[in-house]
């Protein structure tokens, strides 16, 4: 069963910045896709975020420009460093780890962006 182990987020005002990690371990097969979603109370989750093996990237587009996602293989570990940080980006961010048979999510982590 593969874990992944978020930590990061937190509180911060309007255009500071927080960086994101999410360490996956416990899977038989290569981890082709990590990204991250995020959920706002009252919405549905929506992806940030994704990376692919290869370094391939995507944004949405609420966050192109400001968010960077990054990804360490050897350690099947993302990052996801946000700046200029909005309240709208204010909701629980879930890591997420796709490999060719499953789809695996972290617990969570809560971000708060006051005005």
């Amino acid at each position: 069963q593969v874990q992944l182990v978020e930590s990061g987020g937190g509180l911060v005002q309007a255009g500071g910045s927080l960086r994101l990690s999410c360490a996956a371990s416990g899977s038989r097969f290569s981890i082709n896709v990590m990204g991250w979603y995020r959920q706002a109370p009252g919405k549905q989750r929506e992806l940030v975020a994704a990376i692919t093996s290869s370094g391939r990237t995507n944004y949405a587009d609420s966050v192109e420009g400001r968010f960077t996602i990054s990804r360490d293989n050897a350690k099947n570990t993302v990052y996801l460093q946000m700046n200029s940080l909005k309240p709208e980006d204010t909701a629980v961010y879930y890591c997420n780890a796709r490999t060719n048979y499953h789809n695996y999510w972290g617990q969570g982590t809560q971000v708060t962006v006051s005005s």
